[in-house]
C-alpha cells in the first residue's frame, strides 16, 4: 500500500531539494528521518517535514507500522517564481527570482526479510576454556631461530670429538710393528760390525 504527503509552495530551490532526495530514495523511512534530522543541506529540513507527514498518514489512516515503511518515490516539482527587483545605478534595476518547490513523498510498506546464511557455511567452533596463547611477534620469532642455531652448534662439536679419539689408538697399533722391525734390524748390523772387528784383530795377531 502506498501513502503520500505533499507540501506546496515551499520557499526552497528545487535543485537543492533534488540533491537530498537522490541520497535517500529507496531507503527505510524511519532510518531516513534520523538522517535528514541532522543533515546540513538547505532542502533537508523541508524534505524531513514531508516525510514525517507521510509516515504519520500511513500510521493513522491505514494502521501501518513505521518500521515497515520505505520511500517508494520522491517528486520535486518547481512552483511559481516570485519576482523581486534590486535597484541599480542610473535608475536601472536587476530582477531577482525566488523559486519555490512542490515536494511529494510516497511511502509503501514492505516485509523485512531476515538475513539468510548462504548454503555450505560451516558452523562456528564452540568456545574453549583454555588460556589464550599470545601471538609471537616477528622480532621474537627471529630471536628464537638464532637461539636454536646457537644451541645446535656445540652439539655438533661434541659428537665429532669421540670419533677422533677412537681413531687415534688404531693408528698407534698399526705403527707398532714397524718400530719393532727397526729395533730388530739395528742390533744385527752392530753385531756384524763387532764380529768383523774381532776377526781383524785375530788376523793381526
Amino acid at each position: 500500500m502506498e501513502v503520500r504527503a505533499i507540501a506546496k509552495y515551499v520557499r526552497v530551490q528545487p535543485r537543492k531539494v533534488r540533491i537530498i532526495a537522490d541520497e535517500v530514495r529507496g531507503k527505510n523511512a524511519l532510518h531516513t528521518v534520523s538522517l535528514l534530522r541532522y543533515h546540513t543541506g538547505k532542502g533537508a529540513k523541508a524534505l524531513h517535514q514531508v516525510l514525517v507527514s507521510a509516515m504519520a498518514n500511513a500510521q493513522e489512516n491505514h494502521g501501518l507500522s513505521p518500521e515497515q515503511l520505505k520511500i517508494a518515490t520522491i517528486f520535486i516539482d518547481e512552483g511559481p517564481r516570485l519576482k523581486r527587483m534590486q535597484a541599480r545605478a542610473m535608475g536601472r534595476g536587476n530582477r531577482i527570482i525566488k523559486k519555490t518547490s512542490h515536494i511529494t513523498v510516497v511511502v509503501e510498506d514492505y516485509e523485512v526479510q531476515k538475513a539468510v546464511k548462504p548454503h555450505g557455511t560451516k558452523a562456528k567452533p564452540r568456545p574453549t576454556f583454555a588460556a589464550p596463547t599470545r601471538r609471537k611477534s616477528r622480532g621474537a620469532g627471529k630471536a628464537a631461530e638464532v637461539a636454536e642455531v646457537a644451541v645446535e652448534e656445540p652439539t655438533l662439536v661434541v659428537e665429532a670429538a669421540p670419533v677422533a679419539v677412537a681413531e687415534a689408538p688404531v693408528e698407534v697399533v698399526s705403527e707398532a710393528p714397524a718400530t719393532e722391525e727397526t729395533t730388530t734390524t739395528e742390533p744385527t748390523e752392530e753385531v756384524a760390525s763387532v764380529e768383523a772387528e774381532a776377526s781383524d784383530e785375530k788376523g793381526a795377531e
